[in-house]
């Protein structure tokens, strides 16, 4: 069920597939994506059997039979011939009980959480300060999380609540944030924390940070896909996130990112696009959840197994976006990686 026909732009490290010196060491990772993201020590070892379902059962099953043809005009080119879609078992049922504990809790292993982001830009500032909504793409259409930029701010900042009609950041429903530098280059995301300003005595209810994001000032302004790192805390032998609250800005996902200290961190990148001269453009491989061409497409993935889809991106009509995510991203983070590619001063649109 796993053979998925590969796009018409095949990226180099799909070709060798074939070659069978790089199977053995392939299907080693595909079986435990988990250990990719592990710092803190070492896994226990009964946890192994857990791992029966592969990471891309889920990611790359055809969500809606009419997206393969829709498909070819872009992003994973049609050779959708050999139908393995009837044998695919549906996506699982994500239940999201405790809304607040659910957007902040990793994605269980084998299982792709699959959402959809809409852009509403309705209201007195429109095209200014646009609510961003993230709900579950299922028949439900769940709600998760909404996120808007704040208006009086130096720098980019969003906040992002688990009430799609409460944006203030004095409310219970403040689940997190995204602040950009000055250059709008790179973002951080912190949970609902207090600042280190209002730490308590032994630091526990001071702000996490959920992840960094930089992006890499394009020299070809738009003519060239973006370059995203993405840095996010480990995962510790329970499969749960390290959680990094720093004392000070020094002390952050990006100092430490920029300083190679990488005790907890892990770093991770985007898929780079593969250029398809018959389409003159960049490509990457949806699987049909995405059907339009953007700068703002992006697939995340480790360094060490580009195989394996960490969170994808991408447009499928002006105002709304696909986001699935995997482990070990909980839908905080995912959602405020994707509000970063929208902000206004990346300006190579």
């Amino acid at each position: 069920p796993m053979s998925v026909p590969p796009p018409a732009a095949t990226s180099s490290d799909e070709e060798d597939d074939s070659d069978a010196s790089t199977k053995p060491i392939r299907s080693e990772k595909k079986k435990n994506p988990a250990s990719l993201f592990q710092t803190g020590g070492d896994p226990p070892k009964e946890k192994k059997t857990k791992k029966k379902a592969p990471p891309k059962a889920a990611e790359s099953e055809e969500e809606t039979p009419e997206s393969p043809q829709k498909n070819s005009n872009k992003k994973g080119k049609g050779k959708k011939s050999k139908k393995p879609k009837e044998e695919r078992p549906p996506s699982p049922v994500i239940e999201v009980d405790n809304l607040e504990e659910f957007v902040l809790r990793p994605a269980p292993q084998g299982v792709t959480i699959k959402c959809r982001v809409t852009r509403d830009k309705k209201g007195m500032d429109r095209g200014l300060y646009p609510t961003y909504y993230l709900h579950l793409d299922n028949d439900k259409k769940v709600f998760l999380l909404a996120g808007r930029k704040r208006k009086k701010s130096k720098t980019s900042n969003y906040l992002i609540s688990i009430d799609p009609t409460d944006l203030s950041r004095g409310g219970e429903n403040f689940i997190g944030k995204l602040r950009s530098n000055l250059m709008g280059t790179k973002f951080t995301v912190f949970d609902n924390g207090a600042n280190p300003d209002r730490a308590n005595a032994n630091w526990s209810n001071v702000r996490q940070e959920l992840s960094a994001v930089v992006y890499e000032t394009n020299v070809l302004g738009f003519k060239g896909p973006r370059k995203m790192t993405v840095i996010i805390p480990g995962m510790n032998s329970d499969n749960e996130r390290v959680p990094i609250r720093p004392r000070n800005d020094n002390d952050g996902l990006l100092m430490r990112w920029q300083n190679k200290n990488m005790d907890n961190v892990i770093e991770l990148h985007n898929k780079a696009p593969v250029w398809n001269d018959e389409t003159q453009s960049y490509v990457l491989n949806f699987h049909g959840r995405v059907t339009h061409a953007s700068v703002k497409n992006f697939q995340i993935v480790h360094g060490s197994d580009p195989d394996y889809i960490v969170m994808q991106f991408g447009r499928v009509a002006d105002d709304a976006f696909t986001m699935d995510y995997n482990y070990p991203l909980c839908a905080v983070q995912a959602f405020a990686i994707a509000l970063s590619s929208f902000d206004g001063k990346l300006a190579c649109e």
